[in-house]
């Protein structure tokens, strides 16, 4: 029997996170988080309209997850990249899903607009990031915030290939992106 209609949005998106886990994204839909959450599909359709606006709440949400547990321990750029590699991957729900959604949402100027934030917004942490490292732009020719999102650019780049190709080398390519910021970092490269 379903529960009565006490559940919290954040509650809504876990099960969605579950559903997607175990169905794949095709076969979630709002009846199937409804059926993950014991609830009535009206519940779901309460808090969200259609599987695009549900899909658009649920890359934000595991964005912002994303961020905050690398903010907590003030963690640094080794970390931001394990946690890059640790969601990259033929197999990947997150980056499915991301792209997904990013393709959708071309067409709809709301959920562009959105995505845009989130992408300004990972662009910035990303920057912060590496400021708190380098006292300057390793290169005088870079401004910071273009490090911020040419990185940011490069792990999406990363998942994209990852998505397509079963046997990606991503071990050895994070283990070269962690050299090239090790590079980076050492004094007098301008």
């Amino acid at each position: 029997m379903a529960k009565p209609n006490v559940i919290t949005k954040r509650e809504l998106l876990d099960a969605a996170k579950r559903c997607l886990a175990e169905n794949g994204l095709e076969k979630t839909t709002l009846k199937a988080v409804a059926d993950q959450a014991n609830v009535s599909q009206g519940t779901v359709f309460y808090h969200f309209r259609t599987k695009e606006q549900l899909m658009m709440e649920l890359v934000q949400s595991l964005c912002d997850d994303s961020w905050q547990s690398l903010q907590q321990g003030q963690r640094s750029v080794e970390e931001a990249l394990q946690s890059a590699k640790e969601r990259c991957g033929y197999d990947s729900v997150y980056h499915r899903l991301f792209f997904t959604t990013l393709a959708a949402s071309l067409q709809q100027p709301s959920n562009r607009e959105r995505l845009n934030a989130m992408m300004q917004q990972e662009n910035e942490h990303l920057t912060d990031m590496l400021a708190s490292r380098w006292e300057a732009s390793p290169i005088g020719e870079i401004p910071m915030n273009h490090w911020g999102i040419m990185l940011n650019a490069l792990i999406d780049g990363l998942a994209v290939q990852a998505l397509l190709d079963e046997d990606f080398p991503k071990e050895s390519v994070f283990e070269s992106l962690r050299h090239l910021f090790k590079f980076l970092a050492k004094e007098g490269v301008q």
